[in-house]
C-alpha cells in the first residue's frame, strides 16, 4: 500500500509502460456494485427472518434485532475494509504486466474472492475463535460478551482505516489477532488474574508463527522460483520490463491471470473466514434460539450422538469411578480458566457428558430443543469440547486407547453441533469482501508495482510472486492458520527484486517493517481499552 511519503517520490516506472490507473467506474460497474450490495442486504435480512421463524420464536421486542443489525454492520464493515486493505495485492502483477486492464482485473479479483469465501472450509474461522477466552464465549449473549465482540471489531476497523489513511501497509490478520489478545488480557486483568491467563498462548503462538514466517517464506520462495525460471526458461522478454503497454505473450499472460485468480481465491478462502467466525459469535449471542446449535443435523445423527455420549460416559466412569458431589460445569469452567490437574476433572467430564447425551436423547433431535434451552445446551457442549481439548493438550489424564478414541469421537460430534456456518453468512461476507476489493485497490497496486523495487516488475517476477503467494495462503487455509496476503505478496515481490538484482526501495521496506512492529501492540492496546470502556458504559 502506498504511503503519503512514498507517493511523493519520483516514479521509477517509465510513463509509457505505466498502466492506466485513473479509470472512472462506468455505469455497468456501478450497477454491479450497488446491485450486489442491495442483493446482499436483502438476502441477509430474508435469511435471518426465515431462520428466526423456523426456530418457532415469538418476537416480543426489536431490541435484539437492532443490536444484531449494528453488530452485523460492523462485522461486514471489517470485511469490506479488509477487501480494500489487503485483497488488491492479487491484481498488482496482472495490471503492471499489462495482462489485464485495471477495471477488468479488479472485478475479476472481487469475483474470485467471492467464490473463495463461499467454498472455504471454516477451519480458520474457528481457529480465530479458539484464541478468545472461553468464559467470554460462554457468555457471548451477556454484556461482557457483546463488549468483547464490539471491541474486537471496532479496534480492527479503526486500526485498518488509520493505517490505510496514513498509507502504512498493515495486515488485517495481524490486527485482528492483536485485538483478540488485547481483549483476553484486559478480561483477565479486570477479574483480578494475571494478564497472561486471558489468552490461549499455545494457539496464539501457532497463529503468530504463521504470521511471522509466511512473509519470510514468500520472500525466499519467490526469489528461488525466479532463479529456477532463469535457469530453465531461456526467454529474455520474461525477465525484462514490459515495453509500452503491450500485453505479454499469450502463455505468459495466461499464467499471470491464473496466478492472480489463485491468490484472489485463496485470500477469500482465508481472510473471509475471520469475519465468519465473529459473525457466528454475534448470532449465537443475539439469537441463540436460531443459531446456537446446528439444526441441519439429521435426527439419525442426533440419536447416534446420544449413543456416543453414553459410551463415552461409561468409559470415563471406568477410568475414574468416583462420584462428583457438585455441579460439573463449575469444575470444568475452573479448569478451562487455569488448566491443571484436578481429582474431580474426569468425574465432572463424565457427569456433563451424560447430561448432554440425556438432553439430546430426550428431545430426539437438535431441532426440537426449546428456544429457552438452546443456549444452555450449546454452552454445555462447548464447555465439554474445550475441556477435552485442553486435557489432551496438557496430557493431564492418562486415558487408555479405547477411552481416548471414545472421547475424541464425542468431541468431534460436539464440534459438528456447535461449530458451523450457515450459507447466508458466507454469502454476506463474500459480498462485503468482494465489494471492498472493487473500491480501494489503487494505493496497494501502486505500492506493489512501483514502490517495492527500483525497476518495473517483469513478467517472471510477477508470476513468481503470485505463485508463491497463492500456494502459501492456500496451505495456511488447509491448516486453519490466518496469514497476511499483504505481507506474503509484498515480500514475494521484494524477493524477486533481490534475486533479479534490481534492488529494493529502503523507504518502502522501512514502512513495511514499521507496520509489522506496531500493528500487534497497537491493536492489543486499542482493543483492550475499548473492552474496558464498553464494560464500564454498559
Amino acid at each position: 500500500m502506498a504511503t503519503q511519503s512514498l507517493a511523493s517520490q519520483p516514479l521509477l516506472v517509465d510513463r509509457d509502460s505505466r498502466p492506466q490507473l485513473s479509470h472512472k467506474p462506468g455505469r455497468a460497474t456501478l450497477f454491479l456494485f450497488f446491485g450486489l450490495l442491495v442483493a446482499g442486504i436483502a438476502y441477509t435480512a430474508w435469511s435471518l427472518k426465515q431462520d428466526v421463524s423456523a426456530s418457532g420464536t415469538v418476537i416480543t421486542t426489536v431490541t435484539p434485532f437492532l443490536l444484531l443489525g449494528l453488530a452485523l454492520l460492523i462485522a461486514l464493515g471489517f470485511e469490506f475494509v479488509n477487501g480494500f486493505h489487503d485483497t488488491a495485492n492479487a491484481v498488482a502483477t496482472v495490471i503492471y504486466t499489462h495482462s489485464l486492464p485495471a477495471p477488468v482485473a479488479v472485478v475479476w479479483s472481487g469475483l474470485c474472492n467471492f467464490l473463495g469465501v463461499l467454498l472455504s472450509s471454516g477451519a480458520v474461522a474457528f481457529g480465530i475463535i479458539a484464541l478468545l477466552p472461553v468464559e467470554l464465549i460462554l457468555q457471548v449473549g451477556s454484556t461482557a460478551g457483546f463488549a468483547m465482540v464490539f471491541a474486537l471489531l471496532l479496534a480492527a476497523i479503526i486500526w485498518n482505516l488509520g493505517t490505510w489513511w496514513l498509507g502504512l501497509p498493515a495486515s488485517s490478520s495481524h490486527t485482528l489477532i492483536g485485538s483478540i489478545i488485547g481483549v483476553g488480557v484486559a478480561n483477565a486483568l479486570m477479574h483480578g488474574r494475571d494478564g497472561t491467563s486471558g489468552v490461549d498462548w499455545s494457539q496464539a503462538s501457532k497463529v503468530g508463527y504463521a504470521l511471522l514466517f509466511s512473509p519470510l517464506i514468500g520472500f525466499a520462495c519467490a526469489a528461488l522460483l525466479l532463479l529456477a525460471l532463469r535457469a530453465l526458461v531461456k526467454r529474455k522478454e520474461l525477465y525484462q520490463a514490459p515495453e509500452g503497454r503491450t500485453p505479454p505473450p499469450w502463455w505468459v499472460r495466461g499464467v499471470l491471470i491464473l496466478t492472480c485468480t489463485g491468490v484472489s481465491f485463496a485470500h477469500g478462502s482465508n481472510d473471509g473466514q475471520k469475519g465468519m467466525g465473529l459473525i457466528m459469535l454475534i448470532l449465537v449471542g443475539t439469537l441463540p434460539m436460531a443459531y446456537a446449535l446446528n439444526k441441519t443435523m439429521p435426527s439419525e445423527q442426533a440419536l447416534q450422538f446420544s449413543a456416543v455420549a453414553e459410551v463415552t460416559r461409561q468409559a470415563l466412569v471406568r477410568t475414574d469411578p468416583r462420584p462428583l458431589p457438585g455441579d460439573p460445569r463449575l469444575v470444568l469452567t475452573a479448569f478451562i480458566s487455569q488448566p491443571k490437574a484436578d481429582p474431580q476433572l474426569v468425574p465432572a467430564l463424565a457427569a456433563l457428558t451424560g447430561m448432554i447425551g440425556e438432553e439430546v436423547k430426550g428431545y430426539g433431535s437438535l431441532k426440537r430443543i426449546p428456544a429457552e434451552a438452546m443456549a444452555n445446551v450449546r454452552n454445555d457442549m462447548y464447555l465439554t469440547s474445550e475441556a477435552i481439548r485442553l486435557m489432551d493438550k496438557h496430557e493431564l489424564v492418562a486415558f487408555d486407547a479405547d477411552t481416548r478414541s471414545h472421547v475424541q469421537l464425542f468431541k468431534t460430534q460436539l464440534d459438528d453441533a456447535t461449530r458451523y456456518i450457515p450459507l447466508w453468512v458466507k454469502v454476506a461476507v463474500a459480498i462485503a469482501l468482494g465489494l471492498g476489493t472493487m473500491v480501494g485497490w489503487r494505493r496497494i497496486v501502486v505500492t506493489v508495482g512501483e514502490k517495492i523495487g527500483k525497476t518495473h516488475l517483469s513478467y517472471a517476477q510477477g508470476a513468481s510472486a503470485e505463485v508463491v503467494a497463492m500456494c502459501t495462503i492456500g496451505a495456511a487455509d488447509m491448516f486453519g492458520l490466518p496469514v497476511s496476503t499483504t505481507h506474503v505478496l509484498s515480500s514475494g515481490v521484494a524477493g524477486t527484486m533481490v534475486a533479479n538484482g534490481s534492488g529494493i526501495q529502503k523507504r518502502t521496506l522501512i514502512n513495511l517493517l514499521m507496520a509489522w512492529v506496531l500493528t500487534l501492540p497497537a491493536a492489543m492496546l486499542l482493543a483492550g481499552s475499548l473492552y474496558w470502556l464498553l464494560n464500564q458504559i454498559f
